[in-house]
């Protein structure tokens, strides 16, 4: 309950009570006309502060009961979202699998054997994606000390290797260097992991890709910054969604779902991510955590 508005609402019970108090002190020569006035008023004072305890009880009441029922329709929608998922799983998996096995024995000769294939490839891997999403928002998760400058190192030399790509850090080390936050090591790996290789997916050899480590206000804030394509202005607000693939985005490969898997991995973290971007001049994708306790 907030104290400002409980000293606010107490203020008429105090006026109250300080008149009654003088009246009632007042020299003897008064006291008769007095004390039957200070009484009603000290009356009243207990009347103003047994309503005012009851609405203040009552409002704290109302405005529990409103969280609680945010929070139960939210977890409502999230299982709900979750058993999509499953069905979605369930319905695509076995087709796939029988499409596969079936290209698998069929003449290879066939012109629209090797599209074929590389479409259920896809559509497996897709799959198998939106599987490791569904999970992601519920599944145990380890909760440890970890340091964001050896996830940050790990994540370039990992991408930059795999890509040919120089991929630049910047991480503080004076007054100290970035501080831990408390997560799992390897799902926090994956979500910048995710990040970077976006980078690189849509930037050119040419073109710069960074990743800068900063402390702010409590929070440890890891930001990739590239010099690529960019984002439309209208696709922004949506990258970070399921399946959503920016409208200049599809000459190259991708489920749209590895930003939406860095999303889960962040909220489940308590953090943030904000994506940043101009068509033609590159993107920022911004991951805000928690400083770990202890």
């Amino acid at each position: 309950m907030n104290r400002r508005r409980v000293i606010v609402a107490a203020l008429p019970t105090a006026v109250v009570l300080v008149a009654a108090v003088v009246l009632l002190v007042v020299d003897r020569r008064t006291v008769v006309v007095s004390a039957p006035l200070g009484t009603m008023l000290l009356v009243a004072a207990v009347i103003v502060a047994a309503v005012t305890v009851v609405a203040l009880v009552w409002r704290a009441h109302v405005r529990r009961a409103v969280s609680r029922a945010k929070e139960d329709a939210t977890g409502s929608a999230a299982a709900e979202h979750r058993r999509f998922l499953d069905r979605l799983d369930h319905e695509l998996k076995n087709p796939i699998t029988a499409i596969r096995a079936a290209v698998a024995v069929s003449d290879a000769a066939t012109p629209q054997l090797a599209s074929i294939d590389a479409q259920t490839t896809r559509m497996a891997r897709l799959v198998g994606d939106l599987r490791k999403l569904g999970e992601l928002q519920t599944a145990p998760m380890e909760r440890v000390p970890v340091d964001p400058g050896t996830i940050v190192t790990d994540v370039a030399a990992t991408v930059g290797d795999a890509h040919g790509r120089d991929i630049r850090v910047t991480l503080p080390s004076a007054p100290w260097p970035l501080p831990s936050v408390t997560g799992d090591p390897d799902l926090l790996f994956t979500a910048v992991h995710n990040v970077v290789a976006n980078a690189v997916k849509y930037s050119d050899p040419g073109d710069t890709v960074e990743i800068r480590g900063i402390e702010r206000s409590g929070r440890v804030v890891v930001e990739v910054a590239d010099t690529g394509r960019g984002i439309p202005a209208a696709d922004v607000a949506s990258v970070l969604q399921e399946l959503a693939r920016a409208s200049n985005a599809r000459d190259r490969p991708g489920s749209g779902l590895g930003l939406a898997l860095v999303r889960t991995i962040v909220d489940r973290h308590g953090g943030t991510v904000t994506v940043d971007s101009h068509e033609g001049r590159g993107t920022r994708v911004s991951i805000e955590l928690p400083v770990g306790v202890g």
